[in-house]
């Protein structure tokens, strides 16, 4: 698909939700909707020398900008391209010094947008920035606070030769992108480096049960000829069919959360009441709350347990900023220990400790016993998420992979080909992790036909002795 193409999607009143968009033609799953380049986008101030300013991919040896000192970049084909977004940008970082923070970057590369297009929007954009809810009025106290504060940050950095906005006006602008902002990660999902403003994409209501999902394609500058490049874009793409004239929708927060908590959430990210089926029925909120099969504990026995989990879950997340993995592991075993036949496998706290002790085993390389962890996670994971979450597809290649590091081949090529199977819709063919996935699967293909020969050879040779 074209980027920026809308032909598949139009602009209409969702009735208390205001604004949002449906299908003009039937979808099927893993379809790419529709694609968006960034109206504006900035790395995070953390990231700055590590992540390409253009790109937004995680490198080593970046280069950066001779004049500002501030920018990164791959090499000079992401500077080029960047550089029409970045000149004003590059000047005004020279006259104060020091960068301000991504929110005043942004703001700043959001107004210059403007400028430079005169107010007009392009023919692909539905809205345009200016029209997005800045959602200000619903700030507490706090917050409000903060964000004038940003104001006059920025009013500092928005040197005088330029055109002048009011503080009203700029105020509008950074509480569009406090509601509005996208979360941009680095090539293959690990970190969060920047924020962008997509106006389209804000159009999307939300649903925790959706039919779409987001996934940020950071293009390709590789290819020796410019005009083979590919901009860094979000594709929203159908996770299953979609029929003609139904609201699309994707999930603002994670599924794996109480309805109560995931509409609390919302309404404070967000300031809207989800009154979504899976909200409204408080559906699979049972599931995420289960005791284990066979086994009623004491209704003492249970706050004991959930109060300890509670507690190790601080301690696990304490631990694991310091550094200590060690610690996590034996924090992860005895609330695991502590859970066993108290808490079912798709009880919400079982599942955070399993998701991190999968991880920290794997990374201490204690592979069969993350693999153990690993596989109750994705069975739990299954019994919750829409079958083609990104999530579960991510966690089922983690545990694959875990699995084949620990030697359990079949196993583990069998968890890779579920998740090719998911990021297959959720991410699409062309994505990096997919590639990624695509390689490990092949290869633990090749091992697997391999260890069956073997076997199969073995097999053949006992039964010769044997005659």
């Amino acid at each position: 698909m074209t980027v920026g193409n809308m032909d598949s999607v139009e602009l209409f009143d969702a009735e208390k939700k205001g604004r949002g968009l449906r299908a003009t033609k039937e979808l099927s799953a893993g379809e790419v909707v529709f694609s968006e380049p960034s109206f504006s986008a900035v790395v995070f101030d953390s990231m700055a020398s590590q992540v390409c300013h253009n790109c937004f991919r995680h490198q080593a040896n970046l280069h950066r900008c001779a004049q500002c000192k501030f920018a990164h970049y791959c090499n000079r084909t992401c500077q080029t391209a960047s550089w029409d977004e970045h000149k004003q940008e590059c000047g005004a970082i020279r006259k104060i010094i020091m960068a301000p923070s991504a929110n005043v970057r942004l703001a700043a590369r959001v107004l210059w947008r403007i400028h430079k297009d005169s107010g007009i929007m392009r023919d692909s954009q539905l809205i345009s920035v200016e029209q997005l809810h800045d959602n200000v009025h619903y700030l507490p106290e706090e917050d409000l606070k903060q964000l004038k504060a940003e104001v006059e940050n920025f009013l500092e950095y928005w040197s005088c030769g330029r055109k002048q906005h009011s503080a009203d006006y700029i105020l509008h602008i950074f509480g569009i992108i406090k509601s509005n902002g996208f979360t941009m990660s680095d090539q293959r999902g690990l970190q969060a480096v920047g924020v962008g403003l997509f106006p389209n994409l804000c159009l999307v209501n939300h649903d925790c049960w959706p039919n779409c999902t987001v996934v940020l394609n950071h293009g390709n500058q590789s290819a020796v000829s410019s005009a083979l490049h590919s901009q860094i874009r979000i594709e929203v793409r159908a996770l299953s069919k979609i029929p003609e004239g139904e609201e699309l929708t994707v999930g603002y927060v994670d599924f794996l959360d109480l309805s109560a908590d995931r509409q609390k959430k919302l309404k404070e990210h967000f300031h809207f009441e989800c009154m979504c089926e899976h909200c409204s029925q408080h559906i699979k909120d049972d599931l995420m709350m289960a005791m284990a099969e066979g086994n009623k504990p004491s209704s003492d026995k249970l706050k004991e347990v959930t109060d300890f989990s509670k507690e190790r879950l601080e301690k696990i997340k304490t631990s694991r900023i310091e550094g200590d993995y060690k610690e996590v592991a034996k924090l992860c075993r005895e609330c695991l220990e502590k859970q066993e036949n108290v808490l079912a496998d798709t009880h919400l706290y079982k599942l955070r400790v399993l998701s991190v002790a999968s991880e920290v085993l794997s990374y201490l390389q204690f592979f069969s016993e993350a693999a153990d962890y690993a596989r109750k996670m994705v069975d739990g994971y299954t019994k919750l998420y829409h079958h083609n979450n990104a999530q579960l597809g991510l966690a089922l290649m983690r545990a694959g992979i875990i699995h084949w590091h620990s030697g359990q081949i079949e196993m583990g090529h069998g968890l890779i080909c579920k998740a090719y199977r998911i990021l297959m819709v959720t991410h699409g063919p062309n994505h990096v992790i997919t590639k990624d996935l695509e390689s490990i699967r092949m290869q633990t293909e090749k091992e697997l036909k391999m260890f069956k020969q073997k076997v199969a050879a073995e097999e053949a040779q006992g039964q010769q002795l044997r005659h």
